[in-house]
């Protein structure tokens, strides 16, 4: 059976870029490709963060190396794919996490808050793909996993610019499956639910808005970063290289109930 289980998810030889990959889902993920065997470049703006993230996937036994950059600045985001090239070579893996989460009431939603949430959550993976796409596709060989939200498909809680980027991304997916996947590049997307992480913060810190979304599941909880460890290796292994195009409802039945 481990012979079996090696032949369907083992990420030996595989270099995973991950952005985001310093705190929430994108550290859980990271960590998860690297244990299955991938070498990571983690890509995230706080260096602080970076080095604790390296530090624990070092102690994992995972080869890792961090990426200091703010995927909001286009130019940042061309000298991070060319730093994670150079520390590993041409990525097999990307994984886009990396996400701002501004959601004033719609009234309030300014200019500014709009394009740097666009900039982020749906440019900076649209960017990541055309470099590094591509490039899978002529080796014809590449796994792309995009971290959507169920705010792609409902509004709630403010869904404002971030529903909107998310909804974005779920259509990019889409898009990068029509290109590249003839050529064997996979490109999915991740759709969490109610998570305990950094940019769900302000949610947690009100037990009674918590226990609502908690009440709204099936399984009657909130999801935890470790809850997207398993989905993120199935997508980047050759178990799922039937799977492509779709955005996978991770979410305790949230999107359902």
């Amino acid at each position: 059976m481990s012979g079996y289980l090696e032949e369907l998810f083992s990420l030996r030889g595989r270099v995973a870029l991950v952005t985001g990959g310093s705190s929430g889902i994108g550290r859980t993920m990271a960590s998860a490709l690297g244990r299955s065997g991938a070498r990571v470049v983690v890509v995230a703006r706080r260096q602080d963060a970076l080095a604790e993230t390296v530090a624990e996937l070092t102690a994992q036994g995972v080869e890792a190396v961090a990426v200091s950059a703010d995927l909001g600045r286009r130019h940042d985001v061309w000298r991070a794919a060319a730093e994670a090239v150079d520390a590993f070579g041409e990525p097999d893996i990307l994984v886009t996490a990396a996400a701002v989460n501004h959601r004033p009431p719609m009234d309030a939603l300014t200019l500014e808050e709009w394009d740097a949430t666009l900039e982020l959550n749906l440019t900076a993976p649209f960017l990541l793909g055309q470099r590094f796409g591509t490039a899978m596709a002529d080796r014809g060989w590449g796994r792309i996993i995009h971290v959507a939200s169920q705010q792609a498909v409902r509004a709630y809680l403010n869904s404002g610019a971030y529903g909107a980027s998310k909804g974005g991304v779920v259509a990019l997916t889409r898009s990068q499956a029509e290109a590249w996947s003839s050529r064997g590049v996979t490109c999915n997307a991740v759709a969490p639910g109610v998570v305990r992480t950094p940019l769900t913060a302000p949610v947690f810190a009100d037990e009674e808005k918590a226990a609502a979304m908690a009440a709204r599941t099936m399984i009657g909880r909130n999801g935890e970063p470790e809850d997207y460890a398993g989905v993120a290796v199935f997508l980047a292994s050759e178990a799922a290289a039937y799977v492509t195009g779709q955005t996978v409802f991770v979410d305790g039945g949230f999107s359902v109930h």
